[in-house]
């Protein structure tokens, strides 16, 4: 499945009325805000202390050590301050008086990030002092995590990215993303129920398969800074979909009922909304 997805009609509502190119998410220009110092207007969070908000913080300890797994993490922004990264950007250019070019304004902009795929992601932070370790230039703005995600599918981004090279680095992959944006509650593709009566509509409707089984995608898991392996934060793929096939169907069959199954779920629309990304697998 193609991991670019058309933005929901309710999200693209909620971004023309919140945000534009050159305004933030509050629809407030950019230009002449001085994003530094106390009393910044963009703060949002008088006598922040800069330090990660105490649930997020717990949620992120829970998943190092494996009492929990990615949905509480992702409950835990729903709720969340975060910082976000904002650099000076050159505006208009002038020639100075003797000849050099000089600034005549700058414009601020949202630091973005590329994932290993490729994908555009918006890099937030738990705290002040994991921002600035990150990017000593960038500003940090704070905001609540869902008007973070607003501001990344504003950007077209698909990704959030919590806390890069810090101890733990979460990726919050495109339905959580838009779940967090929605402030509804996220469920893992993996562990979708909903899902269910479409799945096995595809398999019923397709000879030779008995069967498709939800189960966690190889790329759920992600790794501490440390090397230890945790139950969540992985850039995808998030969601394995093994094909349960009958005995009637001999090896050679295989392929062609892959093929099939792999294009009936290419029109499941919940599917398509649920799962940022899928993998095949196949038993009997």
């Amino acid at each position: 499945m193609s991991p670019k997805k058309e933005l929901p009609e309710h999200i693209k509502a909620a971004l023309l009325r919140s945000a534009g190119g050159a305004t933030d998410t509050a629809g407030q220009s950019w230009e002449g805000r001085d994003l530094s110092g106390e009393g910044n207007p963009l703060h949002q969070h008088d006598g922040d202390d800069g330090r990660a908000d105490a649930r997020l913080e717990l949620a992120l300890e829970g998943l190092y050590a494996g009492m929990n797994g990615e949905e509480e993490v992702i409950e835990a922004l729903a709720n969340a301050r975060v910082f976000v990264p904002v650099i000076a950007q050159t505006g208009e250019t002038v020639v100075g008086a003797h000849g050099e070019i000089e600034d005549k304004e700058a414009d601020m902009a949202l630091v973005m990030i590329s994932a290993p795929d490729g994908r555009k992601a918006l890099p937030i932070f738990s705290a002040v002092d994991l921002l600035t370790q990150w990017h000593p230039e960038a500003r940090p703005v704070a905001v609540y995590a869902p008007r973070a995600a607003l501001s990344a599918a504003a950007e077209e981004a698909q990704l959030l990215v919590l806390d890069p090279a810090a101890e733990i680095t979460f990726v919050v992959r495109r339905p959580a993303m838009w779940a967090l944006a929605q402030q509804r509650t996220w469920v893992p593709s993996y562990k979708d129920e909903s899902l269910l009566p479409a799945l096995q509509a595809v398999a019923d409707a397709t000879e030779g398969v008995n069967g498709l089984v939800l189960e966690p995608g190889p790329g759920v898991a992600s790794r501490a800074r440390d090397g230890r392996v945790l139950a969540g934060g992985g850039h995808g793929p998030e969601l394995g979909i093994t094909i349960i096939v009958g005995p009637e169907a001999n090896d050679d069959d295989v392929p062609g009922l892959v093929a099939r199954v792999q294009d009936a779920l290419g029109e499941v629309e919940s599917l398509r909304e649920a799962a940022d990304s899928v993998t095949m697998g196949v038993r009997r």
